[in-house]
């Protein structure tokens, strides 16, 4: 469990810092866009600080890490840009969380 908890928060970190770094791409008011860039900026560190700090040999975390990445992209990609997944994303996305389960349980 104390696996799964690293990953999914490097996955939350990873996805809300490049939905945050894609804003400050295109903000055009200097404050707040330097603002933005800092804080993408620190949610990726924390986001490979805590996918290689989690207590598990990186190529057994890949399946995880995959699949959570995905979802995590899914819902921020709605959070922040009020886009909706396509039933090809959805479709691919469920080949992805298959596939992690099957690396994940396959011992």
């Amino acid at each position: 469990m104390r696996v799964f908890a690293f990953i999914v928060a490097a996955t939350i970190f990873e996805a809300v810092g490049d939905a945050i770094m894609r804003m400050a791409i295109h903000y055009h008011v200097m404050p707040a866009r330097i603002f933005l860039f800092a804080s993408a900026t620190l949610l990726l560190a924390m986001y490979g600080a805590f996918l290689n700090l989690a207590p598990v040999e990186f190529a057994e975390a890949t399946g995880i890490y995959i699949a959570s990445l995905f979802i995590a992209f899914q819902i921020v990609n709605y959070l922040f840009f009020k886009t909706a997944p396509s039933p090809g994303v959805l479709v691919g996305g469920a080949f992805i969380v298959v596939g992690a389960a099957i690396i994940y349980f396959w011992k």
